[in-house]
């Protein structure tokens, strides 16, 4: 009767650790389709110019520009002077055939330098307005194609980067605001030598050449904008 009482004082950690294996096993959540516009917005408007800024060191996010997103796309709260842009991106901003493209949870911040407001950010003010329009995923990436071939989006300007180095993102459901990093944008024949055993430089699949003609080149850095130790590769 002792090992019988024994076992099963057992079950219910024994259910616990099947099912906590059963869900690591389970593939990331999917969002099929778009989610009410109100999930997306920030109500707060002090809040999201906060976590905008929350995505570069303090000596460049304080003197930038800062975006929110509005029911009909970004629009300045704040005038800066130093030629940086930050905002929140939201899940439209991922790979076209991401599973979270419709994740309404996701909060991205970070802050363009010059080079990259004048040929990044075009790219987000321009699927922003795509879905804020009513269009589906498909749509959105048949119009970046369109206008890349119309030369409605300007070419990448030469250095263009920008800060990804918030704690308090939430970049997907598996990993949250995953690590401090740099992000480096080039042309799609560019070799860095990413994703090679030792390089610290990685391959973000966001652009990749699918519809938009350039790489993004990310290294991780040691610590967040806060200036507070962020983890290691």
């Amino acid at each position: 009767m002792k090992t019988n009482a024994r076992f099963f004082s057992c079950l219910p950690m024994c259910f616990a650790l099947i099912a906590a294996a059963a869900a690591a096993q389970q593939p990331p959540t999917s969002y099929p389709r778009m989610a009410p516009l109100s999930q997306y917005l920030m109500a707060d408007r002090a809040a999201e110019i906060a976590l905008a800024r929350s995505a570069a060191p303090a000596a460049i996010s304080d003197h930038a520009t800062v975006l929110v997103l509005q029911p009909h796309g970004y629009v300045t709260a704040v005038e800066g002077n130093n030629g940086f842009v930050c905002a929140v991106e939201r899940s439209w901003m991922s790979p076209f055939d991401a599973p979270q493209f419709w994740n309404p949870k996701l909060r991205g911040p970070i802050c363009f330098n010059p080079e990259a407001v004048k040929s990044i950010l075009p790219i987000t003010y321009k699927r922003t307005s795509l879905v804020l329009g009513g269009k589906s995923r498909e749509e959105v990436k048949k119009a970046i194609e369109a206008a890349y071939a119309a030369k409605q989006l300007p070419p990448l300007e030469p250095g263009a980067m920008s800060y990804m180095m918030s704690k308090q993102g939430y970049l997907d459901d598996q990993y949250g605001h995953w690590k401090s990093h740099l992000m480096f944008y080039t042309a799609t024949n560019a070799n860095w030598g990413a994703d090679q055993t030792g390089s610290p430089v990685m391959l973000n699949p966001q652009f990749h050449g699918e519809p938009e003609p350039v790489n993004v080149l990310m290294i991780a850095v040691g610590q967040w904008s806060d200036g507070s130790a962020a983890p290691s590769m």
